[in-house]
């Protein structure tokens, strides 16, 4: 009986010891959500009237955030980010339309974009001659 007793004791012991470290496994912290697979993009987008952002006072400001899916208070965002996902992130590839006709009035505006676009920071300023010309440019990104 105690040869039974001893042999019970050390294949519990051995399981333990073997398939211990298997449990381990069990008790690990759930798979990330699928929105942890993408990397972020989200973005502040500013508008305001003058030569550059430092002596401009912004007038409008609108948030977008591109990944997992589009939102934000973008008026377009999912036009804003298909056409920044088409143009790889480059703000400056965002070129004007050429059925746009516009004054050669100058009346200054400048855009500035902060953020972060597929996991890197970003930060981009552009001035346009006038409201029309920063409208012609792009379909949707500049135009809020």
């Amino acid at each position: 009986m105690r040869n039974t007793a001893r042999w019970a004791a050390t294949l519990g012991l051995t399981a333990t010891a073997v398939c211990g470290p298997l449990t381990g496994a069990a008790l690990a912290e759930p798979a990330a959500a699928p929105s942890a697979l993408y990397a972020p993009s989200a973005l502040v987008l500013t508008l305001g009237h003058g030569d550059s952002a430092i002596t401009a006072t912004p007038e409008r400001a609108v948030t977008l955030t591109c990944a997992p899916t589009s939102s934000g208070t973008h008026p377009a965002a999912a036009a804003a980010c298909a056409e920044l996902r088409g143009a790889d992130g480059d703000f400056d590839a965002l070129t004007g339309r050429a059925d746009t006709l516009c004054t050669k009035e100058y009346d200054p505006v400048v855009i500035t974009v902060d953020g972060v676009w597929r996991g890197q920071r970003v930060s981009y300023e552009r001035t346009f001659a006038n409201e029309c010309v920063k409208s012609s440019h792009g379909t949707s990104f500049f135009t809020f």
